[in-house]
Order: structure tokens, then sequence, then C-alpha cells
């Protein structure tokens, strides 16, 4: 008999069967893994991950889009903040990323990409501090304004307006949507 509490619970089974499909299929068509532990090991090293999201801040005086649209790559360095550090060494390669001009502008004006992941960085020799490539992605059609983000429910959590001075930090994937939304990207 179906009921509307197994109706609701289909979803998980499914997620759970393919997953144990997915292991059973490695398993199987694996033969070089022969140890059931390695075949779970290589599954879970081959398994996709979840997408991070993130913002920089960047003085448009100093660099701007711009001139990250001229080269179409940089490397984000410099940063001295302990906090934006640890940012940086968790981002992933092909995480997206809300450019944001501070100062006068104070607005997202397009979307970059972390090509490279975390590396020493360049303009220090202290092995403390890091920095990633990141690549220009698009340009916003509309910049989303600091007060725009600030009259919108959903983007009233966001750090940006928690933490106003970290350069950079996380946001979430409904934050992210809904700047490119207003950005109309």
């Amino acid at each position: 008999m179906i009921t509307q509490k197994s109706l609701s619970e289909k979803p998980e089974r499914d997620f759970f069967w393919k997953l144990f499909s997915s292991f059973h299929f490695k398993l199987i068509y694996q033969p070089h893994l022969k140890n059931p532990l390695n075949s779970w090991l290589f599954f879970l090293l081959n398994a996709p991950r979840t997408m991070n999201y993130w913002l920089v801040k960047s003085d448009p005086e100093t660099y701007g889009w711009q001139e990250l649209s001229r080269d179409k790559k940089t490397e984000w360095s410099g940063v001295r903040s302990y906090a934006a550090r640890n940012h940086l060494r968790t981002m992933k390669k092909n995480d997206l990323v809300l450019f944001y001009h501070s100062g006068k502008v104070s607005a997202v004006v397009g979307i970059v990409k972390v090509t490279k992941e975390a590396f020493q960085d360049p303009t220090t020799d202290d092995q403390a501090w890091v920095a990633v490539q990141i690549t220009a992605v698009k340009a916003l059609q509309e910049p989303v304004t600091l007060s725009m983000i600030k009259s919108r429910k959903e983007l009233n959590k966001m750090n940006l307006l928690k933490i106003s001075r970290l350069s950079v930090q996380p946001v979430t994937e409904q934050e992210f949507y809904t700047v490119m939304e207003i950005g109309k990207l």
C-alpha cells in the first residue's frame, strides 16, 4: 500500500540506491581493486564534489573588473587577513566567485572562477600566506549595489553585510544565484 509517508521517502531511497549502485558498479568493474575498502575509497575520490561560492573584494582604483577583463586571469595575492587567507586555502578549482568593487562604487560587478588552488603568495616570503588564480567569466549586465543587496530579504544573512571588511568570504549557493538574478545574468 502506498502512503504519503512512503512517497516522501522515495527520493531518499533513490539517492541511496544510486549511491550503492555506483559503488557496486565500481566494485565489479574495477578488477585491479580487489579489496572492497579500496573500491570504496576509489568511489569517494571520484565522486562529484559540491561547488563552493565566494565573494572577493577589490578597490577598482587598485585592480578592478576592467583590468581583470583585460588580463583574463590574475593571481589573487597580497591578502593579509587570517580569515580571508583561510578562505583562500579552502577555494577549489572551478569554484565560482562574485567580484565586488569596494569603496565609492560598492557593487558586485562580475563573476570569476578559481583556476588554480592555493599556492605560496608571490608577494611575500612568509609561507603562511597563500594566493589563488582567478579567471574572469562574465560581467553582470547591471552592477548589484550594496543597497540592492541590503534591500533583498534572501540576502540579509550574507557575510558581506555582517563582516564588511573581510576581502574574501564565502557565499551560499542561493545568495550567489540571487545576486546573478539581480544583475540580470
